[in-house]
């Protein structure tokens, strides 16, 4: 006897934000909490009247935050899921045209670093009956593009909503593309304008609670058995940590692992903060921007473990650093067999689990454990000498303002960067006390992203000190989330370290024999350079702002905002030609030929670089 399926009848916008409500995630301790934790709105014709209004019928159970730029508000949610480990998410919606196309900077964050994000941007009338309806583009040869195509190629899951029905299907798929470890990445349900509005009698199954959970898959018994084995071999093994580490929830496991078998551990940006700063087998930074310690033991280890990271080139020195057998521990079978790697594709931690269980009683020698140790010394040794300063120094470097806010904010602080010279400054002198104390998007290197970011990770950590540190021309590219952070209320602390210009670019080109050109301020086209008052700026979207002249100064301004609700501004200026050492081999490709003699020597230096580091 055949039984009839219950319906309920919805708009497909309606449809969508109930299916949303309904989504839940069950937590590491077994608590649930919605998988969805609130959705980034910019409303236009695109969206207002279906998405709008189903947002605004749900919205005790789905809050809606306004944005004031697109692309922000989804680094937003981005740097929210981040923080949350990917274990929560955060939608974005936008209108048609530019509203969409705002996002695709923002996917490609999302999509290099491997953090989830629901994009719903409105799209063109599936009808095609008013076209070219306003802010839609026409192509002459494909009458079934928009503009939205350009979210494809940094989306993990595409699906353009022309028919209330294919929720029904592509929902569910969409939640894969947001919940699964080895596919994690940006999820776009592009719907068309007219279809929002329009109703379907949807089955309700489609909106019973369904409750996700962290997939965790443990290793192959032979590339158990193959790691096993290279690793009780090794004489001189390292572990590199990676994001993986921190996604996979797997800090104690790590942390376990390396002071069982006494390895030394070494940190990408991602990883940075899986490992206390101070636990006497955290080597440090590795890479382009690491320290000397970690890239020793990097260049000399005889065995790699990387857990959880993609090796990118700022990690692996351009693929030259590591000399040794590569374990590559990763879900993500792509990622598993880069850099000659011996795959073990793995949860990290079961991975991490299986690996010790088997190692048994394995540590490594105690030669290794006297070189990680004198590595370290060596390296706080160099940053004594040039990390302190005085109360009084103006025009400090970057990484003595790193080491003045490190100083002074509380031990459970997170700080959050990406780009120009502070991922570099930070990597390596950032002191992370707590687990996830350190958030840099480092992946994509999105100016911009900072004090946006700022913001998704103190709705993600709101028990946390949350500290921004940006530099001018990352903050005048986009700062309009200093109003947002205010409007919502939330305490963030915002140091803008003001070199005049883009300094870590301008090094570059120095480093290249280039001429100082069009980086710093002062040498690009001009007429008379704009004097922008910083502080003036950020006060005038309601956060409480001060200019410090010195390193006491900043201090003092960063303790105070500790202490004060709402958003603080702290702008310092710093030294745009001063970089702190370390680092390993990145390649760069010079002029071959020049009128430039320098720019001509420079390419004879990195070509006999990439020899020696490769061998061609």
């Amino acid at each position: 006897m055949s039984t009839t399926m219950q319906t309920i009848r919805l708009t497909t916008a309606q449809a969508l934000t109930r299916f949303l409500i309904n989504q839940h995630v069950e937590l590491d301790d077994g608590s649930e909490v919605p998988f969805f934790a609130g959705v980034w709105a910019i409303f236009g014709h695109g969206n207002v009247a279906g998405i709008g209004e189903a947002l605004y019928q749900v919205r005790d159970q789905l809050p809606t935050y306004r944005g004031h730029n697109e692309q922000s508000m989804a680094l937003a949610a981005i740097a929210f899921a981040k923080a949350r480990q990917r274990q929560q998410v955060m939608v974005a919606t936008t209108s048609i045209g530019p509203g969409a196309t705002n996002l695709v900077t923002a996917a490609g964050v999302a999509y290099v670093n491997r953090l989830p994000v629901l994009l719903v941007p409105g799209d063109v009338f599936a009808s095609g009956q008013p076209d070219p309806v306003l802010q839609q583009s026409e192509n002459f040869a494909d009458g079934s593009s928009t503009v939205n195509d350009a979210l494809r190629p940094v989306s993990r899951y595409f699906h353009r909503i022309t028919r209330p029905e294919q929720l029904i299907q592509s929902l569910p798929r969409a939640m894969v593309a947001l919940t699964d470890s080895a596919l994690c990445g940006p999820a776009t349900i592009s719907v068309c304008q007219d279809v929002q509005s329009l109703a379907f009698d949807y089955p309700e199954y489609m909106f019973e609670k369904r409750v996700w959970r962290l997939r965790r898959q443990g290793p192959d018994q032979h590339e158990l058995n193959q790691a096993v084995e290279a690793l009780l071999g090794a004489k001189q093994p390292v572990i590199v940590a990676g994001g993986g580490v921190r996604y996979s929830l797997a800090e104690s496991e790590l942390q376990a692992f390396a002071k069982r078998h006494q390895i030394p551990v070494i940190e990408t940006q991602a990883g940075k903060s899986s490992m206390f700063a101070s636990d006497p087998l955290n080597a440090g930074a590795v890479g382009v921007t690491g320290v000397d310690s970690a890239n020793d033991l990097a260049a000399n280890a005889d065995v790699v473990l990387a857990v959880g990271t993609r090796l990118q080139d700022f990690i692996s020195g351009s693929n030259t650093l590591f000399k040794g057998q590569v374990i590559q521990l990763n879900v993500q079978p792509m990622d598993a067999v880069k850099y000659r790697a011996q795959s073990l594709l793995s949860d990290a931690r079961l991975g991490l689990q299986a690996l010790s269980s088997q190692l048994g009683g394995y540590v490594t020698s105690a030669a290794w454990q006297q070189r990680t140790q004198e590595g370290i010394a060596a390296w706080e040794k160099l940053c004594e000498d040039i990390l302190p300063a005085t109360d009084d120094q103006t025009i400090p470097s970057d990484a003595q303002v790193v080491a003045a806010v490190n100083t002074s904010v509380d031990k459970n602080a997170v700080v959050v960067a990406a780009a120009g010279s502070l991922p570099s400054e930070l990597h390596k002198h950032w002191r992370a006390e707590q687990v996830g104390g350190y958030h840099l998007e480092y992946g994509y290197s999105c100016m911009g992203y900072e004090i946006c970011g700022g913001v998704g990770a103190k709705l993600a950590c709101p028990d946390r000190e949350v500290v921004v540190m940006v530099g001018d021309g990352s903050y005048m590219m986009m700062n309009s989330d200093v109003a947002t952070a205010v409007s919502m209320g939330l305490q963030l602390t915002i140091v803008v370290l003001d070199n005049r210009g883009f300094s870590c670019i301008n090094r570059l080109q120095m480093a290249t024999g280039g001429a100082n050109f069009n980086n710093l301020l002062q040498d690009t086209y001009n007429k008379g350079l704009a004097q922008i008052d910083f502080a003036g700026h950020a006060r005038a979207m309601g956060a409480h702002a001060v200019h410090v002249d010195n390193i006491g100064g900043l201090k003092q301004a960063v303790l105070a905002a500790r202490q004060r609700a709402g958003v603080s501004v702290v702008v310092i200026d710093t030294d745009p030609l001063h970089c702190s050492p370390g680092g390993a081999y990145w390649e760069v490709e010079v002029p071959e030929v020049s009128p430039r003699k320098e720019v001509v020597t420079k390419h004879q230096e990195w070509t006999a670089k990439r020899l020696a580091e490769r061998g061609y």
